[in-house]
């Protein structure tokens, strides 16, 4: 199949609620990719040629092209879309919403409260999605070399208080992920399992 392709943007195009066509020029065949609608601020000056991580969907009726900024966000929609019940569609709004770093934890953590600030995604949905996915991440992860937050945040069991108590400050998951990677640099702080004083560090920090 097509594992990427490589040419020019000549058009992008929002063709539904959430949906965002991108048109990339390669030896002059014009492709259509849904994309993430966060890639677009991602994407080079037009006349740059640009790489476009892809998975190709066939169904009876239908062939479709998607298209991801690196290959690890195109692998997780391709794991996301192994799950019974998780649609294309479904999985581009995790990763949209959430990011690739942010879903991953969530889903190794177990945090469906997180996943289920996903529009569409039920608690139901998200429990399903850790409970299938949860060790093959984990393994996913480490083999991939991604760069998680407990390397430099604190544990599982302290992570997702502290999450919810600063989403419900106002501050966004990217903020979130952020502050608790920078202060959690702090070796006295990570090894402490106090919820209070890992918000009170990280909103310290974002208030900077």
């Amino acid at each position: 199949m097509i594992g990427y392709l490589k040419g020019y943007v000549t058009g992008i195009q929002k063709t539904g609620a959430n949906r965002v066509v991108l048109i990339l020029e390669v030896n002059q065949v014009g492709y259509e990719l849904q994309v993430l609608p966060s890639l677009r601020q991602q994407l080079p000056a037009p006349s740059e040629v640009v790489q476009i991580f892809t998975h190709v969907q066939v169904r009876e009726d239908n062939v479709a092209l998607f298209g991801f900024g690196s290959a690890a966000e195109r692998d997780l929609f391709r794991q996301l879309v192994a799950v019974s019940g998780i649609g294309a569609q479904l999985a581009i709004a995790l990763l949209d919403t959430l990011g690739l770093q942010d879903l991953v934890q969530a889903i190794v953590s177990g945090n469906t409260r997180l996943l289920t600030k996903t529009p569409g995604v039920g608690t139901k949905t998200a429990e399903r999605i850790a409970l299938e996915l949860k060790t093959k991440l984990a393994e996913w992860r480490q083999q991939s070399g991604l760069l998680t937050l407990p390397m430099a945040g604190p544990t599982v069991s302290v992570l997702e208080d502290v999450e919810m108590t600063l989403l419900a400050l106002g501050y966004t998951n990217s903020e979130i992920t952020q502050a608790l990677q920078a202060v959690g640099q702090n070796t006295a702080l990570a090894k402490n399992a106090d919820v209070d004083a890992w918000i009170r560090q990280a909103i310290g920090w974002l208030s900077q």
